[in-house]
């Protein structure tokens, strides 16, 4: 007699659930593997940094999966802070595998499209820049990382133009536009997969536009990217 046991009687623990993002006029779910994020890849967000906003090679930080909020969800404050910004982005849904990919392919390995919000503890981010250590506490917290239902390219194409804006509480706080990143999309695609192997699930928050601000409890966030979509978030 064949007698099967449940792998799950192998964890000691019962394990997380997969974090997911709709898909846009489906039923199917896009599983999250890992999320990268570009820094400072607008010129003027990166000189209200206090940064130079000529073209240097880009660099990338990380948040978990299991910072995404879906939207119409609530991202509450998080604690050790007193600085919490938003910085709305159009974010990058991988489909394919790969590493070293050329130039030429990266869009090729491009799923779709969705809007996020980089939620940064400015305060922490500060601190451990003044220090020179990693920005994790004050990017990769929990519920960091809101992001809309994915729209697939094979609808909208690859947007290269269109507005990137955000209002808090109805008054417009960030406004740019998607021609103005300093690294372009197959540009961010092919030099992080020389860094990383990039994985079907992967998300690559492609950078905010200037005017990120401070939120508060009772706040609500409204952003969109033109052509891909919008975003609802109330800060708790």
């Amino acid at each position: 007699m064949n007698v099967q046991v449940s792998t799950a009687h192998r964890f000691v623990f019962d394990p997380a659930p997969q974090p997911t993002l709709p898909v846009r006029g489906t039923d199917l779910l896009f599983p999250i593997h890992r999320i990268y994020c570009v820094g400072r890849n607008y010129a003027e967000h990166a000189i209200e940094m206090g940064h130079d906003p000529n073209r240097e090679p880009p660099f990338f930080f990380q948040k978990n999966p299991d910072t995404i909020v879906p939207d119409g969800g609530t991202f509450p404050y998080p604690s050790a802070t007193k600085d919490v910004h938003h910085e709305m982005e159009m974010v990058v849904a991988i489909g394919k595998d790969g590493i070293d990919i050329p130039l030429d392919k990266a869009l090729d390995h491009v799923f779709g499209y969705a809007v996020g919000l980089d939620m940064t503890r400015r305060d922490l981010q500060g601190e451990a820049k003044k220090l020179g250590r990693p920005w994790e506490v004050g990017k990769a917290f929990e519920a960091s990382a809101p992001c809309g239902e994915i729209v697939r390219a094979s609808e909208i194409g690859h947007p290269a133009k269109g507005a990137v804006w955000l209002d808090v509480n109805g008054v417009r706080k960030q406004t740019g536009d998607l021609d103005q990143l300093i690294w372009k999309v197959p540009e961010m695609i092919s030099y992080l997969s020389g860094l990383f192997e990039l994985k079907a699930g992967d998300l690559i928050y492609s950078g905010t536009p200037a005017g990120v601000n401070a939120v508060k409890s009772g706040d609500t966030m409204v952003g969109g990217v033109d052509g891909v979509g919008t975003i609802t978030i109330k800060v708790g």
